[in-house]
């Protein structure tokens, strides 16, 4: 696989080291070696909030995420436009999960704002649940607007047929944590992964991750997707479980 520069792929993982919703938002304080968290032990989510001073939201925010998706209220949310197009190919593995990167162009529309489609990434099992119910697998498009907010198109993944978009990313995965790199020669779109129907659930939450910043708009896909046993197994196996246990809603709605 051949190594390259690509101003795609270099903005994508400029953003995430600042502000990717559950992957690379303490990258850079990982590699600075300034402070190490993970998922289990004494560097695990509960303990998250005392790593660091600017971690505190992790322990004293009111809107954090994930969550249990439940009591949902109707709001009659306008459909997601997605405008989302072929893209090529930047991935890392950065020790916390696997993450591709887009290039610029693919974009949704929601609140009458534009969010830009920045990268994809995975949690085993899923972070957010849905009536109670955990997902063998979850993945997040991160999208970011002109001004700085940011947007997470959630899917749940179910076990059952191999799934494609899945596989173009598993076949380049980096067995161990390193730089983003592209990917030379390969093509791949977000849309082919979408569920056909587009319904979704809505809530105000946080990064996942470090420094679970708040103001993150959550658009959870009602219907999900599918990938097989054994590409839940190949992530397993590089990243291992990597999911941040369900927060307390705090008196927020869940719209749908």
């Amino acid at each position: 696989m051949k190594l390259k520069t690509l101003s795609a792929v270099l903005g994508a993982a400029l953003f995430t080291a600042a502000f990717s919703a559950t992957t690379l938002a303490s990258d850079h304080a990982e590699h600075g070696h300034d402070v190490h968290w993970g998922y289990a032990g004494h560097e695990g989510p509960e303990y998250w909030g005392d790593l660091k001073a600017d971690f505190a939201t992790c322990k004293t925010g009111q809107k954090q995420s994930p969550v249990n998706l439940s009591n949902m209220q109707q709001a009659d949310l306008e459909p997601i436009k997605f405008h989302y197009q072929a893209s090529n190919m930047g991935i890392i593995n950065n020790g916390h999960t696997i993450q591709a990167n887009f290039d610029k162009g693919s974009y949704i529309e929601v609140d009458g704002i534009r969010f830009y489609l920045l990268q994809v990434h995975f949690h085993t099992p899923s972070e957010n649940h849905i009536q109670g119910h955990s997902y063998p697998m979850e993945a997040h498009f991160v999208h970011k607007s002109a001004d700085g907010q940011l947007a997470v198109v959630a899917v749940m993944i179910r076990e059952g047929d191999k799934d494609n978009f899945i596989q173009k990313i598993w076949n380049h995965m980096p067995e161990h944590a390193g730089p983003a790199h592209a990917v030379e020669g390969v093509k791949f779109n977000a849309m082919e992964f979408l569920p056909a129907s587009k319904g979704y659930y809505k809530f105000s939450g946080s990064l996942t991750t470090p420094p679970c910043t708040e103001g993150v708009r959550w658009l959870v896909m009602k219907n999900a997707a599918y990938a097989s046993h054994d590409q839940v197994a190949q992530f397993t196996k590089v990243i291992g479980h990597n999911n941040r246990p369900v927060q307390p809603l705090h008196g927020r709605t869940i719209q749908q």
